[in-house]
């Protein structure tokens, strides 16, 4: 009876041992995948700092007298920093921005877009303030043109009127009719 005891003793032990094993290689499996999902999300992670060092590096080398990859360097800058185009960032704001002279970056916009860099910046504002007009209708007209980066209302409202023939509040009305 002594030994039979003892054999149901070890059957049991071995038992627990082997539910003990079960739990540790199940543990195991799942501490692996996590470790294979954390070494991915690193190598994402630093394929992506790798890209963003490269577009900055390219952009510290763009060929400053390529009127495409200049622009493109302007286009890329103020997309990535849309809070640039608020308060006094105008086109001197743009060349120190660039590191170009002022007279490089008239050239650039004279032989790009027939337009002055102002006129482009003002463009981008008012682009946004009809984003803004669209998707936030409880912004008032002053919230609005802050917001997109204008100086003044009034300046709003007179670039808007010279884009599209009609005022904030009359686009803002069409809008909300087409709805």
């Amino acid at each position: 009876m002594e030994q039979s005891e003892q054999i149901r003793d070890l059957k049991a032990e071995v038992a627990r041992l082997e539910e003990e094993n079960r739990n540790l290689v199940s543990r195991n499996m799942q501490l692996s995948d996590q470790l294979c999902m954390w070494y991915e999300f690193r190598q994402r992670v630093n394929w992506l700092k790798n890209e963003m060092l490269n577009d900055m590096q390219r952009l510290k080398r763009a060929d400053l007298t390529d009127d495409g990859e200049l622009f493109a360097a302007i286009e890329t800058r103020l997309e990535q920093n849309f809070d640039l185009l608020k308060g006094d960032f105008d086109a001197s704001s743009v060349s120190e921005l660039l590191g170009i002279s002022q007279a490089r970056l008239v050239k650039l916009f004279r032989n790009t877009t027939y337009r002055s860099c102002d006129d482009y910046l003002d463009f981008l504002r008012l682009m946004h303030a009809m984003q803004l007009l669209r998707e936030h209708p409880e912004y008032g007209i002053a919230a609005v043109s802050e917001e997109a980066g204008f100086r003044s209302v009034r300046t709003f409202q007179r670039r808007m009127n010279e884009a599209v023939g009609m005022s904030p509040v009359e686009f803002r009305m069409m809008v909300e009719k087409g709805r």
